[in-house]
């Protein structure tokens, strides 16, 4: 890793909640729209999150060589791991994924036909 892995990064940003669509008419014990949506939008952060950690976590235990092959890095993993509970950590792990595979190009064929 150099001094200008953290340049590379994707910037991320967090994810904010729709805003509650406008019924047509106000019932009396109508609950707080803006209130429901907060915590739906929340409690879909929470599950993504503990998908991320159940899904990504246990892969740390494997060696630098394995995540490569599974096309993941041990330090990309760990970025995602430390991002703010706003940030979706899947989404951003795989924005990080797609640009080292931009800047890395595309794979050469190797010829290993015996001259």
């Amino acid at each position: 890793m150099s001094q200008y892995e953290p340049i590379r990064r994707p910037r991320v940003v967090a994810d904010k909640p729709a805003p509650p669509p406008a019924p047509d008419f106000y019932m009396p014990a109508m609950p707080p729209l803006g209130l429901i949506t907060a915590v739906e939008h929340w409690w879909h952060v929470y599950r993504r999150r503990r998908q991320f950690r159940q899904r990504f976590l246990p892969l740390l235990a494997h060696d630098d060589h394995i995540l490569e092959d599974m096309g993941h890095h041990r330090d990309d993993i760990l970025w995602a791991s430390r991002l703010p509970l706003q940030v979706d950590a899947l989404k951003a792990l795989e924005e990080c994924r797609a640009l080292r595979k931009a800047q890395q190009g595309p794979y050469r064929l190797l010829d290993l036909t015996l001259p």
